[in-house]
């Protein structure tokens, strides 16, 4: 049995869910923060438990030939970028051995996954960034939280954002210096700003800010407005969200345009979508349409095709089908995100497109009583997977295809394996890499009905 506190030598062989590094120690499963396959490394075991120990890093002995230096400086502090040490090719080599072993190991499924889709400039991808705001020493402080706590880590400077952000926090720490306005503190629930979010339009350059504040006024709003619209080229939107709830959720029910048009405008392809305050839309937009595209490859529709899009969000997968099939019916159970849909409908003159909002697990079997039924059925889940009653229901349906999007390799392992008991068949699977430098990775998945 390993001792905590004691200090041992280790292999790193592979990389946990969260981007940890995994080794053994005479057969004993060790997870490591910040240790990658390959590294030699002596560490200090700081927590065990029945099946396994968590150990801290004191030398790396010798390094992994994947190991490369971050390009950001605090990539060992912030909790956004796990693997930003490992070699980018690395990273995709090993996202899709985790794909292949998880759907082997929890599905029992052995088939084709291909190489992981990336990207050829994995920085600067996301348009949307989240900052939490606070103080040290009176001083504003905007950043990213530090890994597994709430402490923020100040910076002015995220590589794998919009380099808008920059000027958009410097603004934000002058107004709450300026004017001494106050920063919600969690713990005494007190405080104004909480947190200030960007989203970038990258086809149109278009710039939403959006402040959160714990109460209904903004101190010298005015000013703020001014020196927003003097200083960010293609400010487009400038909205206030009050948040007053005890709660780590980051947005309120109560919004207000302070300046400009309540939405800004992007691109995937030659879809447009408006996206606004509350509005979901994926954060890496040029690998979303890199993901919607091998997906509509999957449907192989032909134009003659109805199919179903369960968990359709606000239409994005919906409106790509719609392209080439007869008919789509998307189901959400967020209302706001329905609305998104049908009006993202609207704006692209798809009119072959019908959205539902309710819980899939509900909605899906009530369609499918009245007579709807889909050719080609898409899903594409939260993190926790299908409901089985949705899962039941797509069997009932009897679809030729099914292509299944998915954000989790394990819950996606559990889905298919049903799939694949009640007579379909998992043809192949593609990751790509939403999120690189991150341990997330998105999968698109074909799987074929076997006529019997």
């Amino acid at each position: 049995m390993l001792q905590k506190n004691r200090k041992y030598n280790i292999t790193i062989e592979d990389l946990g869910h969260s981007g940890e590094g995994v080794g053994r120690i005479d057969g004993f499963t060790v997870f490591v923060e910040g240790g990658i396959p390959g590294d030699e490394l002596e560490i200090k075991i700081t927590t065990v438990k029945k099946n396994y120990a968590i150990g801290k890093t004191i030398e790396i002995i010798t390094p992994s030939k994947v190991r490369v230096n971050p390009m950001c400086s605090l990539a060992n502090v912030c909790g956004g970028c796990q693997i930003m040490h490992m070699d980018y090719q690395a990273q995709l080599d090993i996202k899709r051995k985790r794909v292949e072993e998880t759907l082997e190991r929890i599905g029992k499924i052995k088939t084709t996954v291909h190489p992981t889709l990336g990207m050829e400039n994995p920085y600067g991808y996301r348009n949307k960034a989240q900052f939490p705001v606070g103080t040290i020493q009176g001083k504003a402080i905007m950043g990213f939280y530090k890994k597994g706590s709430h402490e923020i880590v100040n910076t002015d400077h995220c590589h794998i954002q919009s380099p808008i952000n920059k000027e958009v926090v410097e603004i934000m720490r002058q107004y709450i210096d300026q004017y001494g306005i106050s920063v919600y503190d969690e713990k005494i629930r007190k405080g104004l700003i909480r947190h200030v979010v960007t989203k970038t339009g990258f086809t149109t350059g278009e710039i939403m800010v959006v402040i959160i504040t714990n109460d209904k006024e903004l101190p010298h709003k005015e000013q703020l407005i001014e020196t927003l619209k003097e200083r960010i080229k293609g400010l487009k939107s400038i909205v206030h969200n009050i948040n007053d709830r005890n709660t780590n959720v980051i947005f309120g029910k109560e919004t207000h345009t302070i300046y400009g048009e309540d939405k800004i405008v992007d691109y995937i392809g030659d879809l447009k979508f408006h996206i606004s305050a509350l509005s979901f839309f994926q954060v890496n937009p040029m690998q979303t349409k890199v993901l919607y595209e091998k997906a509509l490859e999957y449907t192989a529709l032909k134009g003659e095709e109805n199919v179903f899009d369960i968990y359709c969000g606000i239409g994005t997968i919906s409106l790509f089908l719609a392209q080439k099939a007869k008919k789509v019916i998307g189901v959400e159970v967020i209302d706001a995100a329905i609305n998104d849909a049908k009006e993202n409908a609207f704006i692209n003159n798809v009119t072959n497109a019908e959205f539902y909002v309710g819980k899939a697990e509900e909605v899906i079997p009530q369609l499918y009583n009245e007579g709807k039924k889909g050719e080609v059925v898409v899903v594409d889940p939260p993190r926790k997977g299908c409901d089985e009653k949705v899962l039941e229901t797509m069997v009932n349906m009897n679809p030729e295809r099914i292509v299944y999007v998915s954000c989790n390799p394990a819950t996606l392992a559990r889905d298919l394996g049903y799939l694949e008991e009640r007579g379909y068949k998992t043809v192949e699977v593609q990751p790509v890499d939403m999120f690189p430098h991150t341990a997330h990775v998105e999968c698109v998945v074909l799987m074929s009905r076997v006529d019997k």
